[in-house]
This record gives C-alpha cells, sequence and structure tokens, in this order.
C-alpha cells in the first residue's frame, strides 16, 4: 500500500486504475478514512497533472496554428522542397565526375589537409577571438553577424577598426537595438554599402522585440526570419556559432573551389552557383563546420588569390585540377611532345560540359590557376553628373560652420548627410541656377555672385559612376543664419569629420579646403580636379607657356630679391597649416 502511494504522489496512476487492489477495503471499518485520505493524496499532483497538460496543450495550439498559418502562406513549401532537392540530384548525375568529389577519400584528404593548415596559419581576428571566447549563443552568433556584414565587399584590414569600435558601442544585440539610425549611419562612414548597417540594426530589433532576444539557430530560420541576412551569411552564423553542419560559397570559396575542380563556366550562373553551394555542403566537416568554412574563406584570402596564387603553400594543392593541368602543361612543354588527349580532362557525354569554359574560351597556359573562375564581363556603371556645394558662414557663433541636408530614408546613401546638391544639366549657367535655388531653398537669399566652381570629384559606388562638379561659397559679411528647415543643420568643421557622412563628401570637402587661404590639403589620395591641379602640359604646350610666361628680371639683385619672397610665402603658407 505504501509503494502505491508513493507512486499516486509523483502522479504516475489514477484512483480507477488502483481501485482493484483496494477493493477488499469495502468489508473494512476503516474504509471511510482510508478512502478520505487516498483523496486527499491524489488531490494536488491530480491539479498539477492538470495543469500540465492544460499548458501543453495551449502551447502545442499555438505552434499548430503558427504551422497552419505558415502552411497557408506557403501551402506548396514542403513539395517545393522535394522538387528542389530532386533537380539537383539530376544535375549531379549529369554533371561530369571530373567536377566532383565522388570519392569519399577525396573527401576526407580535403578537409584533414585544410583544418591542419588552418589551425596553423589562420589569422588572429577580433571576430574570431570574441566568437571562440563567448559562451552565451546569442552573443556569439551576434559576434559572428557582425562581422560577417561588415566583411561584404569589404577587405579585413579596413573592418578591424570598425569592427572593434562597434562592439565597444554595442557589445550585444539589445544595445544596437536601442540605438538610433543616425548613430548607426555615423559609426559605418566610410565603410561604404550603408544599406548593410541599417539592414543589421532592423535584424537586431526584430531579434529583441520579435524573438524573444534569441538569435536563431539554422541557416534556414536565420535566412527566412532576419532582414538582410542572405543565403551565405545564414550559413556562417549557423556554422560558425551554433555548429550546424552547413557549407557557405562567397568570392574566396568560389574561387578556391572553382580551381579545385576545374570549373570554367561562368561561375555567377544559376547553374555554377548551384554546383558550388553542392559542393561546399559536402565537403563541410561535420565535427568542425565553422572552422572548415572559415578555413576555406582563409585560403582563398591568403594562398588561393585572384592574381597571383601561391600553389607551392597550398594544403589541397594535390586535389586541385587546375594545379594539376598546368603542371601537365609544363611537363609536355619541357619534353616537347605534341598536345594529346587528356584522361584526365573532362570528359561529359555531353556535346558542351555546362560546368566547362566555352570553346570561345581555350585554355590559357600563361595564366595557369587563374584561367579559373571566369566572371561573365560586367556592365559598366552608370554614369550621373551632380552640382554640390559647401555653403559655409566664417563668422558663426561658436567658429566656422557648413551646410549638411540629410538624405531620404531610403535609396543610395539612405540617411546620411551631404552638402547641397542638385542634378547637373549640360549647360554650366543652368546648372549655376539650379544650384543657387537648392541652397536658397535651405538657407535664404544668397549672393549669387559669390558662387565658385572649384573643381570636380568623381566618385565610384556600386552601380553608379558619379561625377562631383564642386562649388563653395562663403558668407561673408553677412548675418549668421541660425535657423534651418527640418533635414539641414549647420556642423563645425570638427563635427563635420565626425558626422554620418559618405566617403565622397570627405572628398568634396578637401577640394574646397584646398581653395580656402591657410588650410593645408590632406595627405589622402582621391581622384578630384581643380584648376590648380593640372595634367603636366604637351611639349608644344609649354613652348606657348613660356613665349607668353611675364618676363623675370635676370640681374642678381632682382633675382634674389625674388628669391626671398618665394621663400617668405611658403613660410608663412606653412606656419598658417
Amino acid at each position: 500500500m505504501l509503494r502505491q502511494v508513493g507512486t499516486a504522489r509523483r502522479g504516475q496512476i489514477s484512483l480507477a486504475e488502483t481501485q482493484p487492489e483496494w477493493s477488499y477495503l469495502s468489508a473494512q471499518p476503516a474504509k471511510s478514512k482510508l478512502l478520505s485520505l487516498w483523496r486527499a493524496i491524489m488531490k494536488k499532483p491530480q491539479a498539477a497533472v492538470r495543469s500540465r497538460l492544460r499548458k501543453q496543450a495551449s502551447r502545442q495550439e499555438g505552434r499548430e496554428k503558427r504551422v497552419l498559418s505558415s502552411s497557408q502562406v506557403k501551402p506548396s513549401t514542403a513539395a517545393a522542397g522535394l522538387a528542389k532537392r530532386q533537380e539537383e540530384a539530376a544535375w549531379q548525375a549529369s554533371v561530369s565526375s571530373y567536377h566532383l568529389f565522388r570519392d569519399t577519400a577525396e573527401v576526407m584528404a580535403f578537409r584533414e589537409n585544410l583544418l591542419n593548415w588552418y589551425d596553423r596559419e589562420k589569422r588572429d581576428l577580433p571576430w574570431r577571438r570574441l566568437a571562440e571566447g563567448e559562451v552565451d549563443l546569442d552573443r556569439r552568433a551576434y559576434a559572428v553577424w557582425v562581422s560577417e556584414v561588415m566583411l561584404q565587399q569589404t577587405q579585413v584590414a579596413t573592418v578591424i577598426d570598425y569592427y572593434t569600435r562597434w562592439m565597444q558601442k554595442w557589445p550585444t544585440l539589445q544595445d544596437l537595438a536601442s540605438a538610433s539610425l543616425e548613430e548607426v549611419n555615423q559609426l559605418w562612414a566610410g565603410l561604404g554599402y550603408y544599406s548593410r548597417g541599417r539592414r543589421l540594426q532592423q535584424g537586431a530589433r526584430k531579434v529583441v522585440e520579435e524573438l524573444g532576444g534569441h538569435v536563431p539557430h539554422t541557416a534556414e530560420s536565420l535566412q527566412r526570419l532576419l532582414p538582410g541576412v542572405g543565403r551565405y551569411t545564414a550559413g556562417a552564423i549557423a556554422s560558425i556559432a551554433f555548429g550546424q553542419a552547413t557549407g557557405v560559397v562567397d568570392g574566396n570559396v568560389i574561387r578556391v573551389l572553382c580551381r579545385v575542380r576545374a570549373i570554367g563556366a561562368d561561375s555567377s550562373s544559376t547553374l555554377v552557383s548551384q554546383h558550388l553551394w553542392g559542393l561546399s555542403q559536402q565537403l563541410v566537416d561535420p565535427a568542425r563546420p565553422g572552422d572548415f568554412n572559415q578555413a576555406a574563406m582563409e585560403l582563398g584570402a591568403l594562398v588561393c588569390t585572384p592574381q597571383h596564387p601561391r600553389c607551392s603553400q597550398c594544403p589541397v594543392r594535390s586535389l586541385c585540377r587546375a594545379h594539376q593541368k598546368v603542371e601537365r602543361g609544363k611537363l609536355l612543354a619541357s619534353q616537347s611532345l605534341p598536345g594529346s588527349p587528356d584522361v584526365e580532362e573532362c570528359a561529359s557525354s555531353t556535346e558542351q560540359c555546362q560546368l566547362c569554359a566555352h570553346p570561345t574560351e581555350p585554355w590559357d597556359q600563361t595564366l595557369g590557376v587563374t584561367n579559373f573562375p571566369r566572371k561573365a564581363s560586367r556592365r559598366p556603371p552608370r554614369e550621373e553628373r551632380s552640382a554640390i556645394c559647401v555653403l559655409e558662414q566664417p563668422r558663426a557663433p561658436g567658429g566656422p560652420q557648413i551646410l549638411l541636408v540629410q538624405r531620404p530614408s531610403s535609396g543610395l546613401l539612405a540617411g546620411l548627410w551631404e552638402f547641397p546638391s542638385v542634378t547637373a544639366e549640360a549647360s554650366g549657367r543652368c546648372q549655376h541656377e539650379a544650384l543657387l535655388q537648392e541652397l536658397q531653398s535651405w538657407a535664404g537669399p544668397l549672393p549669387a555672385s559669390h558662387l565658385q566652381h572649384l573643381g570636380q570629384v568623381v566618385h565610384t559606388f556600386s552601380h553608379i559612376k558619379l561625377t562631383y562638379q564642386v562649388y563653395g561659397l562663403a558668407l561673408e559679411g553677412q548675418t549668421p543664419v541660425t535657423i534651418v528647415p527640418p533635414g539641414a543643420r549647420w556642423l563645425t568643421r570638427e563635427e563635420f569629420h565626425t558626422a554620418a557622412v559618405s566617403t565622397a563628401m570627405k572628398k568634396v570637402f578637401r577640394v574646397y579646403e584646398g581653395q580656402q587661404p591657410g588650410i593645408c590639403k590632406g595627405s589622402k589620395r582621391s581622384q578630384v580636379s581643380t584648376p590648380s591641379s593640372r595634367k603636366k602640359p604637351s611639349p608644344g604646350q609649354q613652348l606657348l607657356d613660356n613665349f607668353f610666361r611675364p618676363l623675370i628680371p635676370t640681374d642678381s639683385s632682382n633675382l634674389n630679391k625674388h628669391k626671398q619672397e618665394e621663400q617668405q610665402m611658403e613660410r608663412e603658407k606653412q606656419a598658417l597649416c
């Protein structure tokens, strides 16, 4: 009886289930007392069990509703996934083994050689230190997330300083979610591709406000739930932070895989891209997926470089089809043998392998392994022109101030600050008038005669080549403007250099500074052109310039005086700088 009571206290059985064992009590005088005691014992655990069951049912109902809602939005998700897998399987079956890893021993050797090299040669980078030393999974994922977004289209050396300052200012997702877009743009200024920072903050806010502060753990859920997170970034976060065995493909990995498996077709095409993702998934080490993915990217960055690869230092060169092709070419050349059919070349049963280079693009022995990968020629960026003006109040309270206006919240350089500008017209006169009207809409009546053309700046964005015609206007002798419409503000020169402005605006400002007395040009190089920075004239032009140059006295006293004046002017200029 004691055993049964103890079991009942844990809520494992019900009174109905034990009733037969208690039937003998019906003949006993103490029947009613024992039954009362039993009911008292059972009452509390049964209530607890019912409560837990109700909660579980409620949670399950919520999950089912979410699943139902999801299935209503995408009713054929499972079917689409199955069709995709079938399509990939058919594609793999149709591809020549020359472009595949069909030998398990090759896959194992590739993993082992690459990871051993990575353990010896990997760079000490701040995001790696943070990820390796962080035990909290969400903070680890955040550290990886920030680094992967910053590294898109940007060199490691440039990212290190930005990453360090970012993580010092916003060490957690919650910190970033509570920041303003102005603060994000300000810290991102100069890093380029500014929408990345904006989407990173949007993702942080979604995690904090909608996902309970927890970053999704799988590549599929990361890509589906977080804005700005594509297939590569999702795979990197999932593998490095959460240990999911999922491959990644970025520019470095594309280069490595195209050379290792001699893939000469356009690497940006859909078919080749699908094949590369399949290879990366096949190769990723399930025991160390994050390290493997980082190792593949590190190999592309340090050894298998675009122009000057160091094949002698490559840990997987024995498995590299491109390297083998180069060595065979050297051997044939040294033995003066005629080119013979190579049994290790692609022997696709089809007329033209879709992973090989087109016959019109034959192998170039002088290029070596850099024959791979091949990309379709990019369309040149479209060209645009803009007239832009640095409007300054030299006598403003607190020191000289310049006018900045904010760009729209969407589109190119969304939310950043810039000098007032207009789209440039072919006619210089119309351009001058349109720019003056734009300035007056922000700062009121202005003296048109003081608007001066200073030069031009050419800056190339990802898809736009923008030429700025730079103007300057200093409001000398006027009452300082203190009130401006929303979307504009006056900043000191020091404030400008720390504001959320693009690199192009800093180039424009350097042109303006170069035209001001007492201002030294910075040492940074930029593609700018000013009236004083013309190209060296041709010999014929030099002859004409010498003919029309004013005559300088050649007697020794006047010549010495002229040199002294030049030296004095140079000293004064240096003192002002």
